[in-house]
């Protein structure tokens, strides 16, 4: 296991950049007022500036989106959870517009643990199961793997767990 940690090279961020292996374990939360847009269906389903943003050590940021920015009836309650050892257990929501349905396609934390407090009735999604995903305009790039839910920009370098073989970071 060492030797593979020891394989994984940081990326050196450029002039408005940041390294992802600079983020923080366990993950800071971040107030971001960026203009975030989602597309499903060919129509707009959240559209926001105040989000959340999840930083954790080897992982693009996650972004998560007040359920009041999405559009009525574009989050419907799905199967499933799931356990982050940080924020506690969370809920699985389809989305839905356009006449398209992403099953499983973000989750929220009702009730997070100690310190993300401030992710009760937010939305993280999978970029890659929307049509798109924009930060200030910006189409975003979904970190690889079905696992992680990262938002990958021009301003964010890797590189990025997610991948194959990248489990063991």
């Amino acid at each position: 296991m060492r030797a593979k940690r020891e394989s994984v090279r940081r990326q050196e961020p450029g002039p408005g950049q940041e390294s992802v292996w600079d983020y923080p374990r366990p993950p800071r939360v971040e107030a971001r007022s960026e203009r975030v847009v989602v597309r499903l269906g060919g129509q707009v389903v959240a559209d926001t500036t105040a989000a959340y943003r999840v930083l954790e050590t080897s992982h693009p940021p996650v972004w998560y989106l007040p359920r009041t920015a999405f559009a009525e009836g574009a989050l419907q309650p799905a199967s499933g959870t799931s356990m982050c050892e940080y924020k506690g257990r969370a809920r699985y929501v389809d989305v839905v517009g356009g006449g398209a349905r992403a099953s499983s396609a973000g989750w929220t934390y009702p009730s997070p643990w100690a310190g993300y407090e401030v992710l009760v009735d937010h939305v993280a999604l999978y970029p890659g199961r929307m049509d798109s995903c924009e930060i200030d305009g910006e189409v975003v790039q979904a970190q690889e793997g079905d696992f992680y839910g990262g938002w990958i920009t021009a301003s964010v370098v890797g590189p990025f767990k997610g991948a194959p073989g990248t489990m063991g970071w």
